[in-house]
């Protein structure tokens, strides 16, 4: 190296910090030992301040823009170097760059489950995650306790550190809230808000952080979503009834429930005997073409009277009949008959179609009258006369 580079390379006159990476939370400028002349040119970018630094105590600091040191601009530094009556020579100061742009990608989780006691499920164990945006918002305590004599601060250095203090956050605030996992759970967005306050009490004269923002995730055990599913599946099977739930096929499932439970009845009844009469076979039939994709029928639609037999006649009625309190069917006439003819379906059971008010004795419809009132089917006209004895031997 010449003289001339030497001595080029003892002054520094140009300091500015080019950032192309966002990771970075604060930087020293190299001076390598070299004295700053006066008048040297402090150039700082939007997203940045710099921070001057002499012997341990902080000085002056500088917002985006461009800067001609002298003494008028370094009042903090000429009381600490003693600089009476300004300064024409070199002088020697650590020049920090902080980077004032939120850090947006900071992922974090809770490292163990937190027991919450639930008044459903007792105690339950949930974890979190989420995402937690961070900035620097004090400079001279971020300067004294997070980068101390470090040459270069990333913000992977400090995730380790929110995320033990977002852990030991959200277990404190899950115990002020009182809530159980299930409410927990549907009050994230709230819950997000208030998890960020209490990070930000930690964070802020410990750490000179911010919190601006911040995300949360929380997530149950298997066991505690089963049981949510099961019970949203009882709700539906009470109410018969939610948003967006085929009641076509819902009224088929329980009218085959209904069903399926007469026929495993040993005492017998109305709809078990019925049954027992080949009415299973005929919801057998339609539920074997619903699960082999050849189609439903619509709800009012009647039952098929045996696999591959003709499909009902149009218009024809279809009966639901009282079982017990519950209702079964729908059954055409050819089965109605085929229950009264056998003494399954009296006059007094309760039936209903379309077109009724509401339920009624069957004896009381107009369809099934005819039903009721015909005469019992004639003995033979010729009946075979039994058999002669033979006569015994003489």
């Amino acid at each position: 190296m010449g003289l001339l580079d030497k001595l080029k390379g003892e002054l520094v006159d140009i300091i500015e910090w080019i950032d192309d990476s966002r990771s970075t939370l604060a930087w020293r400028f190299p001076r390598y030992q070299n004295e700053i002349k006066n008048g040297a040119q402090l150039i700082v970018r939007e997203g940045q301040k710099a921070v001057f630094v002499y012997r341990g105590a902080l000085a002056d600091q500088f917002e985006p823009g461009h800067y001609e040191l002298t003494t008028e601009n370094l009042p903090i530094l000429s009381t600490l170097q003693g600089w009476k009556h300004g300064f024409d020579s070199p002088f020697r100061s650590e020049v920090y760059f902080i980077n004032t742009r939120p850090v947006t990608d900071i992922r974090w989780g809770t490292p163990q489950p937190v027991t919450v006691r639930d008044p459903d499920f007792k105690m339950v164990q949930v974890r979190a995650n989420g995402l937690c945006v961070v900035k620097i918002a004090d400079t001279e305590i971020f300067l004294k306790e997070v980068i101390g004599t470090d040459s270069a601060v990333e913000a992977a250095e400090i995730t380790e550190l929110l995320r033990r203090v977002i852990s030991m956050a959200f277990s404190d605030m899950v115990l002020e809230t009182g809530l159980g996992a299930i409410d927990l759970q549907g009050q994230q967005v709230a819950l997000s808000e208030k998890l960020a306050e209490f990070v930000q009490e930690r964070v802020d004269d410990e750490f000179g952080l911010a919190i601006p923002e911040m995300t949360m995730n929380i997530s149950l055990p298997e066991e505690i979503q089963a049981a949510m599913t099961r019970g949203v599946a009882k709700g539906v099977e009470a109410s018969g009834f939610v948003e967006n739930v085929d009641l076509d096929k819902y009224q088929r499932a329980q009218a085959a429930d209904a069903m399926l439970a007469a026929a495993e009845n040993e005492g017998g009844s109305v709809m078990g005997d019925m049954m027992q009469m080949g009415m299973g076979v005929a919801m057998a039939g339609q539920m074997a073409n619903q699960m082999t994709g050849t189609g439903a029928a619509p709800a009012a639609a009647p039952a098929a009277a045996a696999p591959g037999g003709p499909p009902p006649l149009p218009g024809q009625p279809m009966y639901h009949v009282d079982h017990g309190g519950s209702p079964g069917g729908p059954y055409n006439m050819a089965q109605m008959r085929s229950g009264i003819a056998n003494g399954q379906v009296t006059g007094q059971t309760l039936v209903w179609t379309d077109g009724m008010a509401g339920w009624a004795a069957a004896q009381t419809v107009p369809e099934l009258q005819a039903i009721f009132s015909a005469p019992p089917p004639m003995p033979p006209t010729n009946p075979t006369p039994p058999p002669v004895p033979p006569t015994p031997a003489t």
